[in-house]
C-alpha cells in the first residue's frame, strides 16, 4: 500500500490547520479560492487552476500560502513529491513566524513536507519536518497526529525504538477511537518489525475491530494491509485472506496506490492459476496510473505556464502603459518647464533691463557729480588757494616784484582755463623743495612757520599721486589757519615709522570750534586722505590751539 491512510492524515490535518485555526488566518476568502475548495478531490486539475489564480496575483499573504499548500496537496496525490516540495516551500516564504494566526499553515506546511519526504525515502529531513509542524502546532489533536506521522518516519527508517517511544506516547494521550486504532495498528506492526517473534496479531485485530465498527473504510484498508504482511510467512493462506480484503475495500475507494499494493500481495500469496490475471491487472492499473499522473504533472505544469505567460503578458502591458504615461507626462513636464523657463526669461529680461537703465542712469549721475566735484576740487586747489596765497605773500611783502606777480597769475589764468582737462602730470625733481616753498609762504610777520624733516629722504619711495594729494591737504590746512586760527606759531613735522609716513601740524591758535562745519576744503581733504588710504586725526580744544595728525602707507 502506497500509505494513503497518512497521506489522508496529512491532507484532512492540513485542511483543518490551515482553515480552521484559532484565529481568523484571512480577511476574506477571495471568489478564486471558494471555487477551488468546492472543486477539490471532484476535479483537481481544475481546482489547482483556481487556486493557481489566487497565487498568480497575491493580496493577502496568508490567503496565498494556503493556496499553495492545497496545491502542495494536490501534486503529491497525483505523485509529484518534486513540484509538491516547491508549492510547499514556496508556501512558507509568505508565512511569518512571528505571528501566531500564521501558525495553523505553518504547520500543515512542514507536516506536509515530512510526508512528501518519506514518499521520497528522505527519513532524516522528514523527522526535522514534522519537529517544525510541532513547534507551531498548538491544537492537540493536530500534535498527535504529527507525533504518529514522526513516528512512522523512524519506523521507515528502522529506529523502531524511537518510533516505539513515540507511538506509547501518543496512544496515552488519544481519546479519539479512530486516531486510537491508528496509533495501536502502527505501533504492532513496529513491534513486530523490530522483533519478527513478537505476537502482534491481537493488538492488530483489536485496531481492526475498532475500525470496522466505526465504519473507517480507510482505516480497514490500512489494518488489512498490517495483517496480510503479518501473516505472509507464518500463515499465507491468512495472509491472502486480508490481501484479498484490502484489494476489495481499495478497490471500493477508488485508490489506485492501495490497489497496486494488495495486487502485489495477491501476486505473491495467490494461487498460480490466479497469479496471471492478477499480474495483467497489476500492469494495466499501473500503466494507466503512471499514464494519469504523467498527465496531472503535465497539466499542472501546464497551468502555471499559461498563468506565468498571462502574467507576464499582463505586466508586459502594464510596462507600455507606464512607458505611455511617463512619456506623456515627460511631455508635459517639458512644456511646463520651457513655459516656466520662457516667463522666467521674459521677467529676467525685463527686470535686467530696468535694473540696467537705473544703474546707468546712476552712473551717469554719479559721473556728473563726481565731475562736478573735481571740477569743485580743481577751482578750489587751483584757482582759490592760488588766487589766496598770492595774496598772502602781496600782503607781507613789502616791495613785490610785479613781473614775478604777473607771471604766477598768468600761470594760475592758463590752469583756470584748462581746469577742465586731464592734463598729464609731471613730478617736480626736488618736492621736499616745492613744499617748503609752497608752506613757508604762508609765513608773515606775526605767523611763523617752522618745518622740521621735510627732507629728500622723507619723501623717496612716495609715489606721485600721493605727493600731489599730501600738497593740496597741507596747502587746504595753510589756508585754513592763515583764515580762521589767528595762530602765531606753526610747526609741520615729517616723520617716518616702520612701513608709514606721519605729518604732525601744531599751531597755537583759537582752534576748532564744536559747531564748525565742514565746507569744501575739509571735505575735499577728507575725500583725498581716503584717496590715499591715509588717515587724519584732529586734537582741538577752543582756544588751545591745533593738532592734527596725518598718516599714511609708503608705496
Amino acid at each position: 500500500m502506497k500509505n494513503r491512510l497518512y497521506l489522508l492524515l496529512a491532507i484532512t490535518v492540513s485542511f483543518s490547520a490551515c482553515q480552521k485555526p484559532s484565529r481568523p488566518v484571512a480577511a476574506t476568502y477571495s471568489a478564486d479560492y471558494k471555487k477551488a475548495v468546492s472543486l477539490l478531490y471532484r476535479k483537481n486539475d481544475s481546482a489547482f487552476y483556481y487556486f493557481n489564480k489566487v497565487v498568480t496575483s497575491p493580496k493577502d499573504s496568508l490567503l496565498t500560502a494556503m493556496a499553495y499548500n492545497y496545491m502542495a496537496l494536490i501534486q503529491s496525490d497525483a505523485g509529484d513529491y518534486f513540484g509538491g516540495q516547491e508549492s510547499l516551500l514556496t508556501s512558507l516564504t509568505f508565512l511569518d513566524t512571528t505571528k501566531e494566526k500564521d501558525y495553523g499553515c505553518l504547520s500543515a506546511d512542514y507536516n506536509e513536507l515530512g510526508l512528501t519526504s518519506i514518499n521520497l525515502k528522505h527519513f532524516d529531513e522528514a523527522i526535522s519536518f514534522f519537529d517544525q509542524a510541532l513547534l507551531y502546532s498548538k491544537e492537540e489533536k493536530f500534535r498527535l497526529a504529527f507525533q504518529n506521522n514522526k513516528a512512522l518516519a523512524y519506523q521507515k527508517k528502522g529506529a523502531y525504538p524511537q518510533a516505539l517511544k513515540l507511538y506509547r506516547s501518543t496512544l496515552a494521550q488519544v481519546t479519539r477511537k479512530e486516531t486510537y486504532a491508528r496509533v495501536l495498528s502502527n505501533m504492532a506492526r513496529t513491534k513486530w518489525l523490530a522483533d519478527p517473534g513478537y505476537h502482534a496479531a491481537p493488538e492488530l485485530y483489536r485496531a481492526l475491530r475498532i475500525r470496522q465498527m466505526k465504519k473507517d473504510s480507510w482505516g480497514e484498508n490500512a489494518s488489512y494491509a498490517h495483517l496480510a504482511d503479518y501473516y505472509t510467512h507464518s500463515r499465507p493462506d491468512s495472509a491472502l485472506h486480508y490481501a484479498v480484503a484490502m484489494y476489495a475495500v481499495a478497490r471500493r475507494l477508488e485508490s489506485p496506490d492501495d490497489q497496486l499494493e494488495a495486487l502485489q500481495k495477491l501476486i505473491r500469496l495467490g494461487p498460480p492459476r490466479d497469479t496471471k490475471p492478477y499480474f495483467a491487472r497489476y500492469q494495466q492499473l499501473s500503466d494507466s496510473l503512471q499514464t494519469a499522473r504523467n498527465a496531472a504533472k503535465n497539466q499542472f505544469a501546464l497551468i502555471r505556464y499559461d498563468a506565468e505567460k498571462n502574467k507576464a503578458e499582463n505586466l508586459r502591458l502594464q510596462k507600455s502603459n507606464a512607458e505611455n504615461k511617463l512619456q506623456i507626462l515627460k511631455q508635459y513636464i517639458f512644456l511646463a518647464i520651457t513655459l516656466v523657463v520662457l516667463i522666467g526669461g521674459s521677467v529676467t529680461v525685463v527686470f535686467w533691463y530696468r535694473k540696467r537703465k537705473q544703474r546707468m542712469e546712476l552712473e551717469a549721475q554719479n559721473a556728473v557729480q563726481e565731475n562736478q566735484l573735481k571740477l569743485s576740487k580743481k577751482v578750489h586747489d587751483v584757482v582759490a588757494n592760488g588766487l589766496y596765497r598770492m595774496m598772502s605773500e602781496v600782503e607781507n611783502q613789502e616791495q613785490v616784484d610785479r613781473d614775478l606777480l604777473l607771471d604766477r597769475m598768468e600761470v594760475l589764468y592758463e590752469r583756470s582755463r584748462d581746469i577742465s582737462y586731464e592734463a598729464p602730470q609731471v613730478e617736480h625733481p626736488r618736492f621736499h623743495k616745492k613744499m617748503a616753498e609752497l608752506l613757508l609762504s604762508f609765513a608773515t610777520p606775526h605767523t611763523k612757520v617752522v618745518l622740521v624733516g621735510n627732507d629728500e629722504v622723507f619723501w623717496i619711495k612716495t609715489g606721485m599721486q600721493v605727493k600731489q594729494e599730501i600738497e593740496h591737504i597741507l596747502q587746504e590746512l595753510m589756508v585754513n589757519m592763515k583764515k580762521h586760527s589767528g595762530a602765531r606759531n606753526v610747526v609741520i613735522k615729517f616723520e617716518t615709522q616702520g612701513g608709514n609716513r606721519y605729518i604732525y601740524y601744531m599751531d597755537d591758535g583759537v582752534g576748532m570750534k564744536e559747531d564748525v562745519r565742514y565746507k569744501n576744503g575739509l571735505r575735499n581733504t577728507g575725500n583725498r586722505i581716503k584717496a590715499i588710504q591715509g588717515q587724519l586725526i584732529f586734537d582741538s580744544q577752543t582756544g588751545k590751539g591745533l593738532h592734527i595728525e596725518l598718516s599714511f602707507p609708503t608705496v
